[in-house]
């Protein structure tokens, strides 16, 4: 429960930062997605027989995320900036929908983590819920450095 807990929050930070590497242009995609196989193969420990079996369903389900993301960000509105320019049905209809995304959101791991434990060791399953948590709080304290060095 504590990892489902501790993914859903990993989840919604993803969320946060996506938009910030998207910024950044698609070659910096690529690079970040690039580190972060090296990064989940390393912590994780994946064989070669492993990671052979265990990158196209983790690849599947990260496209599931970023499509639900996607959708996501496309139903919400620039209301979401100011709240008091909306009337309370809509500002209703907003929340109820970040409760529906989260479940969404939660529905895709659902799915995929009986996936990940045919394919890995549930030790390493949860290394990697746990990589994943960390690779997103390296990748946030990077970012916030750029920042920080462009600020000066």
């Amino acid at each position: 429960m504590k990892t489902i807990f501790l993914y859903s929050t990993f989840a919604l930070f993803a969320f946060s930062i996506s938009p910030q590497i998207k910024a950044q242009g698609g070659q910096n995609k690529e690079r970040v997605e690039a580190m972060k196989v090296a990064f989940i193969t390393r912590k994780v420990g994946l064989t070669a027989t492993e990671a052979q079996q265990f990158w196209p369903v983790f690849n599947q389900f990260e496209a599931e995320q970023e499509n639900l993301r996607k959708r996501h960000r496309n139903e919400k509105t620039s209301a979401m900036d100011d709240f008091s320019t909306i009337s309370d049905a809509e500002l209703e209809k907003l929340v109820d929908g970040e409760i529906i995304f989260r479940q969404q959101e939660l529905d895709i791991l659902k799915k995929y983590h009986p996936q990940f434990k045919k394919v890995l060791p549930i030790r390493k399953v949860a290394l990697l819920y746990k990589a994943q948590e960390d690779f997103q709080r390296e990748l946030l304290k990077k970012i916030q450095e750029r920042a920080g060095k462009r600020d000066l």
